[in-house]
């Protein structure tokens, strides 16, 4: 089958976050399953890094209400099976940040993704051949317009008569919300900005477009799905959800094991595996001297993330204290709010030897403290799916984890099951319940028999993209057969 990915971000092109990994991985796995696979993106700034070439001729004018703005689109090269559309407006898209810069989202944040996601559907069309069975699947807020620009023109589109669509929700924090005048863009008729529309609050929400014109929703775990039909995690959108409850597949996301292994890894300081942990060692003392340790051998603690109190750093903040109680060392690394930064920079200063804080993003530094720590920290209050704890899994970093979302789907616990446990988890979003698991972990590590066969167990996990690809056939297929019935 045609499958067209429609995202704000993909590399090799462009990333923020784990949405530019994910429609990057999973169309190349899906393009190994022998489909033909066309990621659609906005030509951000740096997109050129990979060789581009423009399609004069599919270049075209999109009319915004008050402004007319010209797309113009180029085929990129992934370096992969999988190909990509990118889709110019140096005007909307050639800036410092995708979403916005320090200041925050940019202003025009509706016109920029109205423009693309308009843009998009006419490269799908383009894509699409007569009699092909064809999917399009869309990623959150920024291409949430598309299903409903679908649902709404399908008769000016034949080859996509009988198209199935797609929608994913990654994280429902973000959902794309505007002024109401702001919908005169979308060129969709006023009938559809009502409560049972696109109308949320008296604003234009874009993923509610989405939820309720694809033929069927996924989004990247079994417990999000779950929690996402509670106010607590809904966001304001769990109505729209529960309406459209039996049309909801939970698809994990994946991880890359030709970057995210131990055995093969090039950046850290020793190769390891499940069956011989003995570089494992060498990589706690590489981390130890990256981050200023005075004793290796005390188990190594560590957290990568995004500064934020959803990450579960409110709850850091207060145990901190009783954390250097421990006997463990602590690495900590990431950007975020300026609050939390500051935090670990003083605490750092205050616990010389055995905290150690870096201000950074980093890939490369990324994989050394994966390798060297012992036992790695996501309390997040709610995780659509998490990708650090599988790679952490992978490994043999312990995760020590709150039972939200892909955290609770994707760590067995030790605590309830501890002939299959890989790791620890807790339940109360507070110091105190984090507090007692991270408590049980250490404790746990100083019985070095019972620790490698966590260890190990973790390490042995299969989170690979191609399952995930595998499970995502099954939707599509699924979607087909609602488009084929609905035609």
């Amino acid at each position: 089958m045609q499958i067209i990915f429609i995202t704000p971000e993909a590399i090799p092109f462009s990333r923020v976050g784990g949405l530019g990994d994910v429609s990057f991985y999973l169309p190349r796995a899906l393009a190994r399953h022998g489909h033909k696979v066309t990621v659609v993106v906005p030509k951000h700034r740096g997109s050129d890094k990979m060789p581009l070439t423009e399609i004069p001729e599919w270049r075209c004018e999109i009319d915004l209400s008050l402004s007319r703005r010209e797309a113009s689109f180029y085929r990129g090269q992934t370096g992969e099976a999988h190909d990509a559309i990118l889709i110019g407006c140096d005007d909307l898209f050639n800036r410092p940040g995708l979403y916005g810069n320090e200041f925050g989202d940019y202003d025009d944040n509706a016109e920029r993704f109205i423009f693309f996601s308009r843009a998009a559907l006419l490269a799908a069309g383009k894509l699409a051949a007569p009699g092909e069975e064809v999917i399009i699947h869309c990623h959150d807020w920024a291409s949430g317009l598309v299903p409903m620009c679908l649902k709404s023109w399908r008769g000016a589109f034949p080859t996509l008569k009988k198209a199935g669509s797609i929608f994913t929700y990654h994280n429902l924090a973000s959902q794309g919300l505007f002024l109401h005048y702001d919908f005169a863009m979308t060129g969709l008729d006023w009938s559809l900005f009502t409560h049972e529309g696109m109308e949320f609050h008296g604003r234009m929400n874009l993923t509610k477009a989405g939820l309720l014109a694809a033929d069927l929703i996924t989004t990247v775990s079994r417990k999000y799905a779950q929690e996402s039909l509670t106010p607590a995690i809904g966001m304001g959108l769990e109505g729209v959800l529960l309406s459209r409850s039996d049309d909801i597949v939970a698809v994990q996301n994946g991880v890359d094991y030709g970057q995210w292994d131990p055995a093969s890894d090039r950046h850290i300081a020793a190769n390891y595996s499940e069956n011989n942990l003995e570089g494992k060692q060498e990589c706690r003392r590489h981390l130890a001297t990256l981050f200023g340790f005075k004793d290796p051998s005390l188990p190594t603690v560590a957290m990568v993330c995004r500064l934020l109190s959803r990450k579960g750093l409110d709850i850091i903040v207060k145990a901190l204290d009783r954390m250097m109680d421990m006997p463990i060392n602590l690495a900590f690394m990431g950007l975020g709010e300026n609050h939390y930064q500051e935090f670990l920079q003083e605490a750092a200063i205050r616990w010389p030897g055995r905290l150690g804080y870096k201000r950074a993003n980093d890939l490369v530094m990324i994989h050394h403290i994966l390798a060297g720590a012992d036992i790695f920290m996501m309390p997040s209050r709610f995780e659509p799916c998490g990708l650090e704890q599988l790679y952490a899994l992978r490994y043999g970093t312990v995760p020590v984890v709150r039972s939200t979302g892909g955290l609770d789907d994707t760590v067995i616990d030790v605590q309830t099951n501890p002939d299959e446990g890989t790791g620890y988890k807790f339940n109360d979003y507070s110091p105190e319940a984090f507090l007692e698991v991270l408590k049980s972990a250490v404790a746990d590590f100083g019985r070095p028999e019972l620790w490698r066969g966590v260890m190990r167990r973790a390490m042995e996990q299969n989170f690979s993209w191609d399952i995930s690809a595998s499970r995502y056939e099954d939707v599509y297929r699924r979607a087909l057969d609602i488009a084929e019935k609905r035609n």
